[in-house]
């Protein structure tokens, strides 16, 4: 287990906890948006909840990943690849980022050719500082300081919340030019941008895993 490129029990141990926490952490926010989301009458906050269960689903496939693996190693005369089944879930995880970005770049081009649409720049700002919050407090979670061997089911639960803050963070960024100098084209720009950005997160994370799947 500890040869190789093969992570150990105790990181495995270590990323199941906290990806673990991250999962039930995020939960718990997207309950809170949603219901105060409808107390409010907030679309803004009620969609970052809607969002948010999004990454909830995706991070908890990395979260299942680790409790399948525990509970099939203890099954008698049975030779299970664990690499490989965590390495699948992070390859799952790579296609889910993939599908996000795609999803943000259709957004932001329908944004673009529609007609100017009312900002609620208040509350939109309260909103994207929120999810920025929660996404970098879990980031910091989930953030593998080993230099040495990389777990990417685990990486890939931290490529999400990632990907989900520098979208919480080109938000912000858009709504102070639109707000202060209303540029309102620069929301649109910045979404482009972590998109791109996220695609290329997601292709390295599909290499990597695709390597490591193909081994024998």
């Amino acid at each position: 287990m500890t040869q190789g490129n093969s992570i150990t029990q105790e990181q495995r141990n270590k990323g199941e906890r906290r990806t673990a926490f991250v999962v039930l952490f995020s939960a718990a926010t997207m309950i809170l948006e949603i219901i105060f989301g409808l107390l409010s009458k907030s679309m803004a906050l009620l969609a970052d909840g809607i969002h948010m269960g999004s990454h909830v689903l995706a991070i908890g496939l990395s979260w299942g990943a680790y409790i399948l693996v525990r509970h099939l190693e203890k099954k008698p005369a049975r030779n299970i690849d664990s690499e490989k089944v965590l390495a699948l879930s992070a390859y799952t995880s790579g296609i889910l980022l993939l599908v996000f970005a795609l999803f943000i770049i259709i957004e932001a081009f329908k944004r673009f050719f529609s007609p100017q649409i009312e900002i609620h720049y208040v509350e939109a700002m309260i909103v994207a500082v929120i999810g920025m919050l929660v996404n970098l407090i879990c980031a910091f979670i989930l953030h593998d300081r080993n230099s040495g061997h990389i777990d990417y089911n685990r990486h890939s639960a931290y490529l999400h919340i990632l990907a989900d803050a520098l979208t919480s963070i080109g938000a912000i960024f858009g709504l102070i030019c639109a707000m202060i100098w209303h540029i309102i084209w620069i929301d649109t720009l910045v979404a482009l941008v972590c998109s791109l950005v996220i695609i290329r997160w997601a292709y390295r994370l599909l290499i990597d895993t695709g390597r490591k799947l193909t081994l024998n």
